[in-house]
Formats: C-alpha cells, structure tokens, sequence
C-alpha cells in the first residue's frame, strides 16, 4: 500500500516567502485604532468602484433618512396616541 502524499495545510507557507524583514506587529496599532471592515456581497460591490463611492453612498442615504425624519415628524414631538386595551 502507498503512502498518500501529504497535502498542504492552509497554516503552510510556501518556501518562496521572504520575512526576514517583516515587522511583527507593525500595523498592530492601526488595525486596532479604527479598522472596520465590511464585506459586501458581490451584487453590491459590482456598483462601487471605490471604497471612497461607498463611503459617499453611505453618507448621502444617511443625510437623506435623516431629513425625512425631520420632515415627516409632527410637531410637538408628540405620536399618535395608540390603544393598548
């Protein structure tokens, strides 16, 4: 019986790969600070070129929710009374 060939696990790295001047850590910081990563699905990545388009998409539906809160809110900041019984 032959010995099957020892498949590469994923924790491998190729012996091509140079770290001998890797920073352990060095975007550590950074990272930590403010990073917010988001995955999109496919369908919603295809219309945005750039991160910056999204963030701008982002920003203009925010602005647009908030305005029509303002304009569908009624005065007096009181709602419509609802019936609990």
């Amino acid at each position: 019986m032959k010995a099957k060939p020892k498949k590469a696990t994923i924790d491998e790295m190729r012996p091509e790969y140079d770290f001998s001047n890797a920073v352990r850590g060095k975007y550590y910081k950074r990272v930590m600070k403010g990073s917010n990563v988001v995955i999109l699905e496919p369908d919603v990545a295809a219309m945005f070129e750039t991160s910056q388009a999204v963030n701008e998409a982002l920003r203009n539906l925010v602005h647009i929710a908030q305005e029509t809160e303002r304009l569908t809110k009624r005065p007096g900041g009181r709602g419509k009374k609802h019936n609990t019984a």
